[in-house]
């Protein structure tokens, strides 16, 4: 799929399937996405009330887009996630744990009534060595990497480590025409400025967008990544320049700029254009 055809989500909440309360005030955090998680978040003796809970919920269409990550697609529960969940006109995507590769989405795709949107989580070597194939598959409109199986998978003990892994994922979405991936979770929600500093490394990287756990990290994710007044100011100039001459151009202060420059200037205008999240409460979960 083509990137411009992708709207911009820069904050991505993450919600336990089994608190339908939670996920409903969730919807109204000001989040760009409500992601109700059915893995992780769920202890095992809540894995089906967790499901019933969802379906329940993606019954009626909400005006947060909800994404909702099924468990282990080599576990037991998946299957029947993804039959109950793909006809509801609530959900707007699946997000998929462990994706080693394309067979992994082929099988989402038999299981599912309707194919909605996927969303593939790169957590282990195999999947990260298939970023690509996983990335250009048409069922998929974004990839990300799960960061804590990744670690565990290679066994890294420090964010030095996943440098090229995360290169990886940036390159292989790019490569496939999608957004660009969201940085994985940052756990200390207290952590603020940690969090700050990590999304301001995470963009220089080419991420765009994180996943969060608690809302009171969404304002601070949603001002790392949303475009300064000085970046906007350099992407109108070199979009004025480009109305009127093509190719390599000049700007007043001398430097020349290629078509790949003026694209990238483009998007970074859209982004400034798409309007702002709401700030959430700080305890609104």
């Amino acid at each position: 799929m083509s990137e411009s055809l992708e709207k911009t989500f820069l904050t991505w909440l993450y919600v336990p399937g089994d608190r339908p309360d939670v996920v409903a005030k969730a919807l109204g955090s000001g989040a760009d996405v409500v992601l109700v998680d059915l893995e992780d978040a769920v202890a095992p003796d809540r894995k089906a009330y967790a499901l019933d809970a969802t379906v329940e919920l993606l019954a009626d269409k909400h005006k947060t887009p909800v994404h909702v990550r099924v468990n282990a697609l080599d576990g037991p529960l998946a299957e029947q996630e993804v039959r109950r969940l793909t006809p509801l006109p609530g959900l707007d995507a699946l997000r998929l744990p462990k994706v080693h590769g394309p067979a992994d989405l082929t099988l989402v795709q038999d299981w599912a009534v309707e194919v909605p949107p996927l969303y593939a989580l790169l957590e282990s070597a195999t999947g990260v060595e298939h970023a690509y194939d996983i990335a250009a598959h048409h069922a998929v409109h974004g990839i990300a990497l799960g960061e804590a199986d990744l670690r565990a998978d290679l066994g890294v003990t420090d964010a030095a480590g996943l440098a090229w892994v995360r290169g990886r994922a940036v390159v292989a979405a790019r490569a496939a025409q999608l957004p660009p991936p969201p940085q994985s979770v940052y756990p200390d929600v207290r952590d603020t400025e940690g969090l700050a500093r990590s999304c301001a490394e995470g963009r220089a990287l080419g991420f765009l967008g994180r996943t969060a756990i608690h809302p009171r990290q969404l304002p601070v994710i949603e001002e790392a990544f949303r475009p300064t007044e000085a970046e906007v100011r350099a992407a109108e100039e070199i979009v004025c320049a480009a109305a009127t001459d093509a190719g390599a151009l000049a700007l007043p202060d001398g430097r020349f700029v290629d078509a790949a420059v003026v694209a990238a200037a483009r998007r970074t205008l859209r982004l400034a254009r798409s309007s702002p999240s709401s700030s959430p409460s700080s305890s609104a979960l």
